[in-house]
């Protein structure tokens, strides 16, 4: 995955294109604390998972995305993360101005080849969308890489392809919203099940074996859908919970360190500190430290 970030009046690429205000793709390999706090814009703002779990604040309302699935962030909604930080995967992501989005009406601009019916259909659309997540939409993710290609490339007619393609991710998302009767994330229960599971019996040294038992399938199969819906092999997806408990055990200032380690299943509190340093970029003190601080 290429990283990059292009944004508005600091980008050569964006500069025949103004309503685009920010263009990027992300790996997001380690936490840093304090680095996605929740804001509020004026423009449409699009992210999608490529790899990870994230849980994000959208206005109001908190939601898991998983990787294929859109975050849709509309122009004055708050957005962001309660924890204060970006949890481990890779996003891609486009920010759009727009002339007006209010009473149902979209004037998204000259750019735009949508007809003013067309703008006023999407606009009613997008405000009625109250979830602020779109469930497995992998055609978002093609549509976003295209738009990087043609930026970068710049091939004769880009300019055109460029607008097209946002026109095309504008009537998709319209098209999803309308199919998801259900704004709720379309996650098996089985694997809600486990994860509840694991969380209340965390000190356990769980295998493969006996997490693919819980949910009645065997470990091949099981392998295969932990890793589509989150991205991750299941021991990895386990680590990554340990992690996230252990994070919530660190802003407590009474428990030990070696109490957090094996409360959360981990063999050492060298064991512990190796992996807590490996996501997050801090031992677990440094960690703690920081949050005190902050708070």
């Amino acid at each position: 995955m290429n990283q990059f970030v292009l944004q508005q009046g600091h980008s050569p690429e964006l500069e025949l294109f103004p309503h685009i205000v920010e263009l990027g793709a992300k790996k997001n390999s380690a936490i840093q604390l304090n680095s996605f706090p929740e804001s509020a814009t004026d423009t449409i703002r699009i992210y999608y998972v490529n790899d990870g779990k994230f849980e994000w604040h959208i206005h109001g309302h908190s939601c898991l995305l998983y990787p294929g699935d859109v975050a849709l962030i509309l122009p004055g909604q708050s957005f962001g993360s309660q924890k204060g930080f970006l949890e481990i995967g890779s996003l891609s992501w486009m920010h759009i101005a727009i002339g007006k989005l209010d009473n149902g009406k979209m004037v998204p601009g000259k750019w735009s080849s949508l007809s003013e019916s067309e703008s006023m259909t999407i606009g009613k659309i997008l405000l009625l969308n109250n979830s602020g997540v779109l469930s497995k939409l992998n055609e978002a993710g093609r549509i976003l890489q295209y738009i990087q290609g043609e930026l970068f490339n710049q091939q004769i007619g880009y300019c055109t392809r460029v607008n097209q393609l946002i026109d095309e991710l504008l009537i998709i998302i319209t098209r999803q919203l309308t199919r998801q009767s259900n704004p709720a994330r379309d996650f098996p229960k089985a694997f809600m099940q486990l994860e509840q599971t694991l969380r209340q019996n965390l000190s356990h040294q769980w295998t493969v074996e006996e997490m693919a038992a819980i949910v009645g399938m065997g470990t091949t199969l099981f392998n295969e859908k932990v890793k589509n819906y989150s991205g991750f092999s299941p021991i990895n997806y386990l680590i990554n919970i340990r992690i996230s408990e252990a994070i919530k055990l660190l802003k407590k200032e009474d428990i030990s360190l070696t109490d957090i380690a094996l409360d959360t299943g981990f063999y050492s509190s060298q064991h512990f500190s190796t992996t807590f340093k490996k996501l997050t970029g801090y031992t677990p003190s440094e960690f703690r430290k920081n949050h005190l601080r902050n708070n």
